[in-house]
């Protein structure tokens, strides 16, 4: 995103608008710190400048990457990413069975509007916790965006890529809860922005919540959330899932 200098007239009605502070005014004008912006369009499509200022420019890879990340409904784009910023994570797994008896998912959400992320950031996080031992959400967009699976490694590329938020998806037997958690306390001493983390883990036949149970044991602060699912999905096969996944990669 850029302004048009000849059209600005420096009003700063934009301003509060932007998600990533990246609006700037110099002696009568305003700019965009392309560093800080997130490709969001926000400014754009509020339609809050009097004069029509804002223009979209190019994006190439990898700062595409910014648009996917930071704007709703974002269009893929053959850039070979999943749409959005996560996937359905635990609100289908009545259907989908991600999240079996004896495991714990977790997603991480990276970043907020007014600090967002790098991708440098979310490589600290999926490789703090790829040490202790954790199977990354192949349907994730983030997991698209590795180098390296197994250690979390990010591609090189995109790392200096900064978006509003982005959400890190994987899963772990809940023997290891609490060595993820402490994996993720440390690493939020050293990341350059916030996040959130969110654990699921399926009720056992008395109703209890073993995730509860480990965090409850290890004093650890949570909100329990409950999703119930009226069961209308229908099972995904193997076959399809692999055929989704295609059908994405390829765009």
């Amino acid at each position: 995103m850029r302004i048009i200098p000849k059209k600005c007239d420096g009003c700063m009605k934009c301003v509060p608008f932007c998600s990533s502070d990246a609006i700037r005014r110099g002696e009568k004008k305003c700019s965009i710190d392309e560093d800080k912006c997130v490709e969001c369009y926000v400014c754009l499509k509020s339609g809050i400048c009097p004069k029509g200022a804002f223009e979209e420019v190019l994006l190439e890879w990898p700062r595409i990457l910014r648009h996917i990340f930071s704007a709703p409904f974002a269009a893929q784009k053959g850039t070979g990413v999943i749409d959005g910023r996560g996937t359905d994570e635990m609100k289908t797994n009545d259907v989908t069975d991600r999240y079996c008896l004896g495991e714990v998912g977790f997603c991480v959400d990276v970043g907020r509007p007014g600090i967002g992320a790098t991708f440098e950031d979310v490589e600290k996080i999926s490789m703090a916790v790829a040490g202790v031992g954790v199977e990354f959400e192949p349907m994730n967009p983030i997991f698209q965006l590795m180098a390296d699976s197994t250690t979390g490694r990010l591609r090189d590329d995109i790392k200096n890529e900064r978006v509003l938020s982005c959400i890190l998806e994987f899963k772990t037997d809940e023997t290891q809860l609490l060595p993820v958690m402490d994996a993720l306390k440390e690493a939020a001493g050293y990341v350059n922005t916030v996040f959130s983390v969110g654990c699921i883990s399926r009720c056992r036949s008395d109703g209890t919540v073993p995730v509860k149970e480990l965090l409850d044991q290890a004093g650890v602060y949570y909100r329990l959330n409950g999703k119930v699912n009226v069961g209308l999905g229908r099972r995904t096969t193997e076959s399809e899932e692999m055929t989704s996944i295609t059908m994405r990669k390829n765009g």
